[in-house]
C-alpha cells in the first residue's frame, strides 16, 4: 500500500502503490495504512534520523481523488462529515512532521490527489503529457473537501484562488507552474526525485503560513476593500453565470470567504460542513452520475464490439471544406493523422486547411504551442480536388451538405479508389444510415459520424449503426473517435437518430409557445431558467429556421401520411415562406443581428404571433421545455435507437447542451422523481397533446 525507504540521507520516500487497482486514491484503507507509516516517521523524528519525506507514487499517476463509490452511496450527514475530517487529520499530520514534506508528482493529481500534494511543503511534477494537476470537484457539483480550498486562499490569495477553485479545471505542469499550483518541473522521474531531495537538504525547517504565529493570508480578507469589492463581483457574476442551479460554486465562494476570517482548523470543519451538504444533494448526485459513472462508462467501450483489436487509422480523407469537414480535418491532424481535404476544387479545399492554419495561429499567439508544431499539424492536411488521392485511406468521412443526391455522387466517387476495408462514413445529421447506405457498394463498411459544429470546440461524436454496418466497422469508428480525442456515442439508425430527434423537441417546442401567444422573452427565460445555455427561439436562429424547414419539409414528403404535424410547424413556414426570416446565418430570425451591436429580439415578433393576452405560468412553460426532452427520449430508448443510459444522458449534455445539474435526458426523470414526472406529463398531454404522453417503458418502470 505505501512502501517506506529510507536513504543514508534520511530522507524518507513513501510511495504510494493500492493494490488492484490501475490508480491511487483516497478511501478508508489508505487513510488506515498512513498510520502506521506517520508513526514510524515520528519515531525516526523522535530519534533524530529524519532529515524530510518524499511523498510519490508507483502508479502512472500520483493519486487521482477521493473514493467517489463510497461516497456517492454515503447518505449519513454525520458519516460524511466524519470522514473528511478523518483525512484532513491525516493531511494536516503530513505537514506537521517539522521536517520538510516534498510531493513528487509523478501523474495526475486531482482532487484529494492535489489536496495531499498541497499538504506538502514543495511539489515537484514530472512533465508528462498524463501529468495533471487541479481541483475538479466542481464539475461533478461538489467542492474539494481535503482541505485544498482553504490552503489555496492562504497560498494563492483570494482573488487569485477563486476562478481555480470554481471553476474546477484541470492543469498541464506549465499553466500550474504558472499560477503557484506546482512549485517546479522535471524532465524525468530520476530528475524529479533528485530534485525533491536538493530541496528538502536546502530547506531543512519549513513552516506553513497558517502554523507560523502571525501569518497572513497572501492578498488580505474581506476586511480589506479590495477584497471586499471583489467578492461582491464574484458573487455577482456566480448568478449571472449559473442562474443559481449549480451550488457548488457558490459554497465554494462562501467557504474562501468564512474560511479566512478564522482560524485554519475552523475554516476547515467550515469547508467539510459545505462538503457535506453538496454532497447530500440533487445535484451532485446528477453531475456524478453524469461525468463520472456515465462519462467513464463511455470511455471504457461500453458500447465497442468485443473481440477486434485497437484501429489507428493513418490516413483519413474527407470530403467536404466547409466549416464541418475543415474541422474534422483539424481534430484529425492535431493527434497526428495524415489528411486528405477534398472539395470541389483546390481553391475551396485550401480554405478549408486555412481554417486549421486560424486556430493554430491564435494557439501559437497564447503560447500553447510552438511555431514549429503549427507547421507539423498543417503539413499533415493535403488540400485536393481529386478522389483519386483517397487512395491508401483507411477511413473516409463525407461532410457535405443533407442532400441525398449530392452524398449519393460524392459516395460512389470516392469507392472507385478505396479498397475493400476502408471504412466509409457519412456525417449527416438527419438522414438514415441505412438509406445512405444503399448507394455504397460495400453497406457492412458504411457507417454514421455525426459531429457537431464546432468540431474543435464540440466533443461529442454520435457514431450511427446502419442495418448492414458490421460490428468491426463499428469498433474502428468508435476508437477513431476516442483517438481525435472525441466522445463517442452508440445510436441505431433513424430519422434524426437520437440527438438530432431530441434536441428539435427544445426547438419546436419554444416555437409552439410563441404559436400559443406567449410573449417572446418568457419563451427565452423559461429555457435559460431551466438551465438551458441558450433560449429555444435563439438557438433556432444558430440552427437556421430556414434548415429546420427544409428538414421538415423533406420528412413531410418521404413519411406522408404518417408524419405529424408539430404545433410549433406553422411558426416555422411563417418565419420563412412569410417573412423571410431564415437565421442568424441571414442576418434575420426570431433575432435581429445588428452590426457592432448585441442581437436582440425582432421588434415585430410579438405582434405577428402574440395577438391575444396569454397567462404565462413560468414554471409551467419550463416543464415543457424539458419533460418534452425526456420523453422522446424514452421513445428513443423504446424503439431502441438508444440502448445505453450512458449514452442518452452523455449526449444530451454534451451534444446540445442539456443542463449539467440534471444529469442529462435520462437523469431528468430520475431528479423529477419517476411517479411525478409521469403525472406532470400527463397533465401535460391532456392540455397540450400527444407528444407529452407516457411511453409504456415508463409506466413499466413503475410496475
Amino acid at each position: 500500500m505505501i512502501r517506506y525507504n529510507k536513504r543514508t540521507s534520511n530522507i524518507v520516500t513513501l510511495t504510494m502503490d493500492m493494490e488492484g487497482r490501475k490508480s491511487n486514491i483516497i478511501n478508508h484503507e489508505v487513510g488506515r495504512a498512513f498510520i502506521p507509516v506517520l508513526n514510524h516517521l515520528k519515531k525516526d523524528l523522535a530519534k533524530g534520523t529524519l532529515a524530510g519525506v518524499i511523498l510519490t507514487s508507483a502508479k502512472k499517476s500520483f493519486l487521482t481523488g477521493g473514493d467517489l463509490d463510497y461516497l456517492t452511496k454515503a447518505e449519513d450527514p454525520v458519516e460524511i462529515f466524519n470522514f473528511v475530517q478523518k483525512q484532513k487529520e491525516l493531511f494536516r499530520a503530513i505537514e506537521k512532521l517539522e521536517v520538510p514534506v516534498v510531493a513528487a508528482i509523478n501523474g495526475a493529481a486531482l482532487g484529494s490527489g492535489y489536496e495531499l500534494a498541497l499538504a506538502a511543503n514543495h511539489r515537484i511534477a514530472m512533465r508528462h503529457p498524463k501529468t495533471l494537476v487541479g481541483l475538479p470537484e466542481p464539475t461533478l457539483g461538489i467542492l474539494p473537501g481535503g482541505g485544498g480550498i482553504i490552503r489555496l486562499v492562504w497560498m494563492l490569495g483570494i482573488q487569485k484562488a477563486f476562478p481555480i477553485l470554481t471553476q474546477g479545471k484541470r492543469y498541464a505542469v506549465d499553466s500550474a507552474l504558472k499560477l503557484g499550483l506546482i512549485d517546479g518541473i522535471a524532465s524525468t522521474r530520476e530528475e524529479m526525485m533528485d530534485m525533491a531531495e536538493a530541496w528538502i537538504k536546502e530547506n531543512p525547517v519549513v513552516k506553513k503560513p497558517w502554523d507560523e504565529k502571525g501569518g497572513k493570508i497572501v492578498g488580505g480578507t474581506p476586511h480589506h476593500p479590495k477584497i471586499a469589492q471583489m467578492v461582491a463581483m464574484a458573487t455577482a457574476m456566480l448568478v449571472k453565470k449559473t442562474r443559481n442551479n449549480y451550488p457548488a460554486q457558490q459554497a465554494i465562494l462562501n467557504t474562501m470567504i468564512e474560511g479566512s476570517l478564522v482560524d485554519f482548523e475552523t475554516a476547515l470543519r467550515i469547508e467539510s460542513r459545505y462538503f457535506t451538504q453538496l454532497l447530500l444533494g440533487k445535484v451532485a448526485k446528477n453531475m456524478t452520475k453524469a461525468f463520472w459513472y456515465d462519462l467513464n462508462a463511455i470511455k471504457a467501450g461500453e458500447n465497442r464490439p468485443k473481440g477486434f483489436g485497437k484501429f489507428r487509422p493513418r490516413k483519413v480523407g474527407i470530403i467536404g471544406a466547409g466549416m464541418m469537414g475543415s474541422g474534422i480535418a483539424y481534430v484529425s491532424a492535431m493527434v497526428g493523422l495524415e489528411v486528405v481535404l477534398k472539395d470541389v476544387s483546390k481553391p475551396i479545399a485550401e480554405r478549408g486547411r486555412a481554417y486549421s492554419d486560424k486556430i493554430l495561429s491564435k494557439m501559437v499567439d497564447r503560447d500553447q504551442i510552438t511555431e514549429a508544431r503549427k507547421q507539423e499539424v498543417l503539413s499533415l492536411i493535403t488540400p485536393t480536388e481529386n478522389a483519386s488521392d483517397f487512395e491508401g485511406c483507411d477511413l473516409v468521412i463525407e461532410a457535405v451538405f443533407e442532400n441525398r443526391a449530392l452524398k449519393s455522387k460524392v459516395t460512389k466517387e470516392a469507392e472507385n479508389y478505396i479498397d475493400s476495408e476502408t471504412i466509409f462514413a457519412s456525417n449527416t445529421s438527419t438522414l438514415p444510415i441505412t438509406g445512405l447506405a444503399k448507394e455504397s457498394s460495400r453497406p457492412s463498411k458504411f457507417i454514421g459520424l455525426h459531429f457537431f459544429s464546432p468540431v474543435d470546440k464540440m466533443k461529442l461524436v454520435e457514431i450511427i449503426i446502419g442495418e448492414k454496418t458490421d460490428d468491426e466497422t463499428l469498433a474502428r469508428a468508435f476508437d477513431y473517435v476516442k483517438m481525435i480525442r472525441q466522445i463517442p456515442i452508440v445510436v441505431n439508425d433513424s430519422r434524426g437518430f437520437y440527438t438530432s430527434r431530441v434536441f428539435r423537441t427544445y426547438l419546436l417546442e419554444g416555437m409552439a409557445l410563441l404559436q400559443e401567444g406567449h410573449l417572446p422573452n418568457t419563451i427565452e427565460q423559461a429555457g435559460l431558467r431551466s438551465g438551458m445555455p441558450v433560449g429555444p427561439l435563439a438557438l433556432t436562429d444558430e440552427v437556421a429556421i430556414s434548415l429546420i424547414h427544409d428538414i421538415l419539409a423533406q420528412e413531410e414528403k418521404d413519411l406522408g401520411d404518417d408524419f405529424q404535424l408539430h404545433p410549433g410547424i406553422p411558426v416555422i413556414k411563417k418565419m420563412v415562406g412569410e417573412f423571410k426570416r431564415l437565421g442568424k446565418a441571414k442576418g434575420a430570425g426570431f433575432y435581429d443581428y445588428p452590426t457592432n451591436e448585441k442581437k436582440h429580439l425582432w421588434k415585430d415578433l410579438a405582434s405577428h404571433f402574440c395577438k391575444e393576452e396569454v397567462n404565462s405560468d413560468l414554471p409551467e412553460l419550463m416543464d415543457r421545455l424539458m419533460i418534452v426532452q425526456s420523453l422522446e427520449t424514452v421513445r428513443c430508448q423504446e424503439e431502441g435507437v438508444v440502448t445505453s443510459v450512458a449514452d442518452a444522458n452523455i449526449g444530451s449534455i454534451y451534444g446540445w447542451g442539456f443542463p449539467a445539474f440534471k444529469g442529462g435526458t435520462l437523469q431528468f426523470i430520475e431528479d423529477y422523481g419517476l411517479e411525478k414526472f409521469i403525472a406532470r406529463a400527463n397533465e401535460l398531454a391532456k392540455k397540450y397533446g400527444d407528444r407529452f404522453e407516457v411511453p409504456q417503458l415508463l409506466l413499466d418502470q413503475v410496475k
